[in-house]
C-alpha cells in the first residue's frame, strides 16, 4: 500500500450500515452523502473507493491502455 493508513475497525449495523472512522473521513475528505464504490476480491475482503478517485484512475488507465497492453504482452 502506497502511503496506506489503518484507521481502526467498524461494525456492520442491523440495517447493513457501517461507520467510517472519523480520522479516515477527515484524511480522505469524505463528506455526508458522498458516493463510494464497493469492491470485493473474494469472500473475505471489501474495498471502498471514492467515485471521484476511481474516475481519475479509470481515465489514467484509459490514456495508458496501449502502453499497458504492450507491457502485459511481453510478460
Amino acid at each position: 500500500m502506497h502511503n496506506g493508513e489503518f484507521y481502526g475497525a467498524t461494525t456492520i449495523g442491523e440495517r447493513g450500515q457501517i461507520v467510517i472512522p472519523q480520522d479516515a473521513r477527515k484524511a480522505l475528505n469524505l463528506e455526508k452523502g458522498e458516493k463510494l464504490l464497493v469492491f470485493s476480491n473474494g469472500k473475505e475482503v471489501i474495498m471502498l473507493a471514492k467515485i471521484s478517485g476511481f474516475k481519475k484512475l479509470a481515465e489514467h488507465l484509459s490514456e495508458k491502455h496501449k502502453q499497458i497492453k504492450n507491457i502485459l504482452k511481453n510478460l
